[in-house]
């Protein structure tokens, strides 16, 4: 399966993403976190941010996503995912797929800016959501208010939603 955790900047993706992963890997899953910045990084940065950029990143990301889906390894992606079609693209393609929405108010994301993304990025590069697109996804498979959830409950929401889904070997 595929837990695609998508979401502005700042909403909790990376945090949540590895606390899927601990807890899927002590149930003695297969399961391996890919970071939308670890992509980056693979191919030296050679993608920069605009459109087709994106597009083009976002469409590496899911085919990393498809081989661990076809793999049996528990894929758990952190990408802001901000193109509605291209989540639709992934949806067809991957037989695992999961799309889960951290929304997330932009302006509490800004304020907290835990990575510095906004502060170091805001007028020099187009944020998703700011200046870039970010499509209000329209057929997410869970939805969760991080800003009104802690990391655990929102952790438990996943769990809780996979669990139903697959079964109950996946709760823990």
């Amino acid at each position: 399966m595929i837990i695609w955790l998508i979401g502005i900047s700042g909403a909790g993706k990376t945090t949540i993403g590895k606390e899927l992963e601990a807890h899927f890997g002590k149930l003695g899953n297969k399961c391996y976190l890919l970071d939308g910045d670890e992509v980056r990084d693979f191919f030296d940065r050679d993608l920069g941010y605009s459109d087709a950029d994106r597009e083009a990143n976002i469409k590496r990301i899911m085919l990393g996503a498809y081989l661990l889906d076809r793999n049996d390894i528990i894929g758990i992606i952190c990408n802001i995912g901000p193109l509605e079609h291209l989540r639709q693209l992934a949806r067809r393609k991957i037989a695992g797929y999961n799309e889960i929405y951290l929304k997330k108010d932009m302006q509490v994301s800004m304020r907290n800016d835990v990575k510095g993304m906004y502060r170091e990025n805001l007028g020099k590069t187009e944020i998703a959501g700011i200046d870039a697109a970010f499509d209000e996804p329209r057929t997410p498979d869970l939805v969760l208010e991080v800003d009104k959830m802690t990391v655990e409950e929102s952790c438990q929401a996943v769990i809780d939603y996979i669990a139903d889904k697959y079964g109950d070997e996946y709760k823990g």
